[in-house]
């Protein structure tokens, strides 16, 4: 068997509310979750698990590979909902997306501050 993606834990200072974010700004489902996790399913099965440690948290970079037509609905949703964004990951374009890669792209915080990107052509 080859090596796949699986999971990832997500520091989140309100579990479900990085939860539901997540659910809707990627149209994703919603996955059994137990302990101190609340997860969100990604394609292939690959699951978010989050989780609110007791620890300050540390800004992390999670990018994802949307296909066109979900970045439109997901960009529509950053406007409608007023969440501050941008083209570059130095928060320098705010209110933009790029061009990047032969695609689309964008920058966003998530509610506990991690980086989000949104990219509909992948970099390599």
């Amino acid at each position: 068997m080859t090596a796949t993606f699986n999971h990832t834990i997500i520091a989140s200072k309100d579990r479900e509310e990085s939860a539901r974010f997540f659910r809707e700004l990627l149209e994703a489902g919603a996955a059994p979750s137990w302990g101190p996790f609340t997860n969100v399913r990604l394609a292939d099965g690959v699951l978010l698990q989050f989780a609110e440690p007791p620890v300050e948290i540390q800004m992390q970079h999670y990018a994802f590979l949307v296909d066109d037509d979900l970045f439109d609905r997901a960009y529509q949703r950053l406007r409608d909902g007023g969440i501050e964004h941008w083209a570059d990951p130095h928060m320098r374009c705010p209110g933009e997306i790029n061009h990047e890669h032969g695609g689309r792209g964008v920058y966003l915080k998530d509610p506990a501050g991690h980086g989000i990107e949104l990219i509909t052509r992948p970099y390599l």
